[in-house]
């Protein structure tokens, strides 16, 4: 297996954090996902599922989302972070043709996608982790990343992930700062790892 780490994307900077969603409306579309709502964006060849932190929504990912649809994604963000809601997001979109999905999850969104990637490690094509909260077995060979922030309590869980999961494309980015999961974007490091997802998400997508 491969572990990159890398350290300070940008330059270390005392950002202010915040722990709820960005006001204002989202710009996705309102679609529903096992009878639960979640928003849509894009209509591209390759699918990418998105699942919040606790103190965050699904709205909060309009920013990520929209610079993902851009590359030329289809990308659902879930309101139910529960693993069944986004299993059920991944085949809502294999079932409208999307046959490769990608997940992307944020503190306790990247606990319920470990939690499901370890029951069934061939659902998704690759995995982009933000600041997981504990390691789990079980999971396939599919690419992961995991971000973390270096001064975060749970930064050892991405290293430790990154090191003992199957496959040889695993890599962990460790930041400067205390910022946790979705709090990275609102630090002066939201665009450099808003732009090592994108890298990742293209480089692995199904051709």
């Amino acid at each position: 297996m491969t572990t990159l780490v890398v350290l300070a994307l940008a330059s270390c900077g005392g950002a202010p954090e915040t722990t709820s969603s960005p006001a204002g409306d989202s710009s996705g579309q309102t679609i529903s996902v096992a009878g639960s709502p979640a928003l849509r964006w894009g209509e591209g060849d390759y699918g990418v599922v998105l699942a919040h932190g606790a103190a965050f929504d699904a709205a909060s990912w309009e920013e990520q989302a929209v610079a993902i649809a851009d590359q030329g994604a289809t990308v659902v963000a879930v309101e139910d972070i529960d693993s069944d809601a986004i299993r059920a997001a991944v085949e809502l979109l294999q079932d409208q043709g999307v046959a490769d999905v990608a997940l992307v999850g944020a503190s306790a969104g990247a606990d319920a996608i470990l939690d499901l990637a370890s029951q069934d490690p061939g659902l998704a094509d690759q995995l982009i982790l933000l600041s997981p909260n504990a390691t789990v077995d079980g999971l396939g060979e599919e690419p992961k990343l995991f971000v973390a922030s270096e001064d975060e309590p749970v930064a050892n869980v991405s290293t430790e992930l990154a090191a003992s999961s199957p496959g040889e494309e695993n890599e962990v980015t460790i930041l400067p700062g205390s910022a946790h999961a979705q709090n990275i974007f609102a630090t002066d490091q939201a665009g450099p790892v808003l732009e090592a997802m994108l890298q990742r998400l293209k480089r692995f997508a199904a051709p």
